[in-house]
């Protein structure tokens, strides 16, 4: 029989990195045009189900439990995944829920159903609230066929801006926000350098688009900073309405998210 020769390859040179070394340099960056030097994105791995939480995700809440949040007094109950503001009759008072963990700079996915069917009207009707940083209101109300003011409509900075469009969905209707905060920046002696921003999408529609934030959201007040750190928790409001929540998470950004307009390092 005759001999098998079996032929082995020699190894192959590294592929030379695709890109340029003899671009113009971007102006006020480090890098080149194209510059093949750069480093890549890192990789995130999608949800298998649009809505669902990316792979780098903090998973605020599931369906199945309240372990990353505290209530102010009980909790607020869960029923077949569904996380729902409980009435104040039955909680003695004010009961706002609060994550346990702190955030700055965010990307926040949450998804919330107005009451059915509807009762009251105007402020009293499917009324909450996220807070971020407990201090900044992006408006969560029944915004379908339910007059109110205009700065305190869902989708709006509450008592600030109106949302662009009014995308609300019916009473009982699963609605979506995806939001992304940008925290404000202060100087060491406590002045404002720079306020918070929110870029807001209620139902895939964009409502809010970098809007600067006026300050800490006041009742019948212009908001106003008050120099704080530079993370603090996420509250959902209890208006005593009994808005239901599901599905909701974030993504903590990083200081390159929001560098566009800060200098070197986004500070």
């Amino acid at each position: 029989m005759a001999a098998v020769v079996v032929a082995v390859a020699a190894p192959v040179a590294a592929q030379e990195k695709p890109g340029f070394r003899d671009t113009p340099m971007l102006p006020g960056s480090q890098w080149r045009v194209h510059d093949a030097d750069r480093p890549a994105p890192g990789v995130v791995a999608p949800a298998a189900i649009p809505g669902g939480p990316p792979a780098d995700a903090v998973v605020l809440f599931d369906g199945r439990s309240l372990d990353a949040w505290k209530p102010d007094r009980s909790a607020w109950p869960i029923e077949n995944g569904v996380l729902t503001v409980p009435s104040r009759a039955t909680s003695g008072g004010e009961n706002n829920l609060v994550s346990k963990r702190s955030f700055g700079d965010l990307q926040l996915h949450l998804e919330f159903r107005s009451p059915t069917p509807p009762t009251k009207s105007s402020q009293d009707r499917g009324n909450s609230g996220i807070w971020f940083m407990q201090r900044y209101e992006v408006q969560i109300l029944d915004g379908s066929q339910n007059p109110t003011y205009a700065d305190g409509t869902v989708g709006a900075v509450y008592g600030w801006k109106p949302p662009l469009v009014n995308a609300a969905r019916r009473p009982g209707e699963w609605q979506t926000y995806d939001i992304i905060f940008e925290r404000p920046r202060f100087a060491a002696d406590g002045a404002l350098r720079r306020p918070a921003y929110v870029t807001a999408l209620l139902n895939g529609v964009l409502v809010q688009n970098h809007q600067a934030m006026l300050g800490t959201t006041i009742w019948r007040k212009v908001a106003r900073y008050t120099a704080h750190g530079d993370a603090a928790p996420i509250q959902l409001q209890d208006h005593d309405s009994p808005v239901s929540f599901r599905n909701i998470w974030v993504r903590p950004l990083p200081a390159a998210a929001i560098a566009q307009d800060l200098g070197r390092g986004g500070r």
